[in-house]
């Protein structure tokens, strides 16, 4: 039985994880503050260690007690932690350093590992919090795991765009399926041609698994839809799934400023293609559920939520004058 270790994560990601391991016979040890309610308290093969992935000392203790056989390291934020977990870990079959999309510098359709740039990060950068900083993070993460296995640390890296499904705290999808099932009609930025990649959770997680036990050291997969969605196709999809119909209306950034609005305003736009190459990570085994039982199975979990999202982009009141001045041309 394989004794995987996971720092951080019962809310999400990091319990798909545990899920995909659990399916897998794998031993499971979760290593976090303990804040968050555990969904695997009762499960024989979840062990808990409480403690603070930022307290070094913690989680030398961990490991040592642990001795586990895979690592994954679903809330380093900082470089530092990097190059600490795998000094800690050199010794583990696998370290799987969940980085992100947001880690590439070029605007290259699709961004692939190995090719495409990586965010620069400065030492200031490296210790901030701030969310402008979080690409730049996640970059110096990648270089710090390119580095161990250098060193001989069977380490590697994840890069998953937009997680979304089941459990998702960020809500950011959210927004829209509660535009959806309460609104006739909702606006939509842009022309809907919006596309900005997103990776379902499920899929993170076998791709996670997959990759501690066959990927190779000193190398980054990306992770996410094989079948990427407009930001128009993932209106229609989540309204079939909701078994709802939805009158879309799109608004350029000029007729959204009579709300003080713009396009960047509305969670899951952006400007430029977000696209990642998945097909580093499919030669290990790997593929994406079809982007309609996806969805499928998210709008089942949201309706059983109590879930809005209405904190992640413009509020009703603020729609409603974007669509009557619509109206009137």
């Amino acid at each position: 039985m394989t004794k995987a270790f996971v720092i951080g994560g019962t809310r999400f990601i990091g319990r798909h994880l545990i899920e995909e391991l659990l399916t897998h016979g794998d031993d499971v040890t979760i290593f976090n503050r303990g804040r968050h309610e555990n969904p695997f308290a009762d499960e024989p093969d979840v062990d808990h260690v409480t403690g603070d992935r930022t307290d070094r000392e913690s989680l030398e203790d961990a490991a040592q007690a642990v001795a586990p056989d895979i690592v994954f390291d679903m809330v380093a934020y900082h470089p530092g932690a990097v190059e600490h977990a795998t000094r800690v870990f050199a010794d583990a079959d696998a370290y799987v350093y969940v980085s992100s999309g947001a880690a590439y510098a070029a605007e290259e359709v699709p961004k692939r590992e190995g090719e495409t740039p990586l965010e620069p990060c400065s030492p200031a950068q490296a210790t901030d919090d701030m969310p402008e900083t979080y690409g730049n993070r996640k970059a110096a993460g990648d270089r710090a795991v390119f580095e161990a296995a250098e060193q001989g640390v069977n380490a590697m890296a994840v890069r998953p765009p937009i997680v979304y499904g089941p459990h998702d705290y960020t809500e950011r999808l959210a927004y829209w399926l509660h535009r959806i099932e309460n609104e006739e009609r909702i606006v939509v930025p842009g022309d809907g041609t919006n596309l900005w990649q997103r990776a379902y959770v499920e899929d993170v997680a076998r791709g996670l698994r997959l990759v501690a036990k066959r990927g190779t050291p000193g190398e980054a997969y990306n992770v996410g839809d094989r079948n990427a969605v407009t930001l128009d196709r993932m209106v229609e999809l989540a309204a079939r799934a909701l078994e709802t119909d939805v009158d879309v209306v799109h608004a350029s950034n000029r007729e959204l400023s009579v709300a003080d609005l713009d396009a960047e305003a509305f969670p899951l736009y952006r400007p430029y293609p977000h696209l990642l190459s998945t097909a580093k990570i499919a030669a290990l085994g790997w593929d994406s559920t079809p982007v309609e039982t996806a969805m499928a199975r998210t709008v089942t979990d949201f309706q059983e939520s109590s879930r809005t999202g209405i904190e992640n982009g413009p509020d009703r009141d603020a729609e409603e004058r974007v669509l009557a001045v619509l109206d009137t041309l």
